[in-house]
């Protein structure tokens, strides 16, 4: 049967796309007019879930590269003063 499914684009911790709403469908669904406004409600829904995972997930990996920015440039500070940086991982 066939089946309408919206995903993030960022992937989960195990790599693939979290799901956000799966449905199956058939061609009579699509002859009543209340399933047909249900289903873009429940699509909307899902993409704005889609949305919010995916604004989550750039704004947690803007905050990593800002904080490796600040590693590095205090790194290469010591570096430069001839004292030698520890890891800070």
């Amino acid at each position: 049967m066939p089946q309408i499914i919206v995903t993030a684009d960022e992937p989960a911790t195990d790599g693939t796309p979290p799901v956000m709403f799966r449905e199956r469908v058939s061609v009579t669904d699509f002859e009543s007019q209340h399933f047909g406004r249900q289903l873009v409600e429940r699509l909307g829904w899902a993409v704005g879930d889609a949305d919010e995972v995916n604004r989550r997930s750039v704004r947690a990996a803007e905050r990593r590269r800002a904080r490796q920015r600040v590693i590095d440039a205090a790194q290469r500070e010591l570096s430069l003063s001839g004292r030698h940086a520890r890891p800070l991982s």
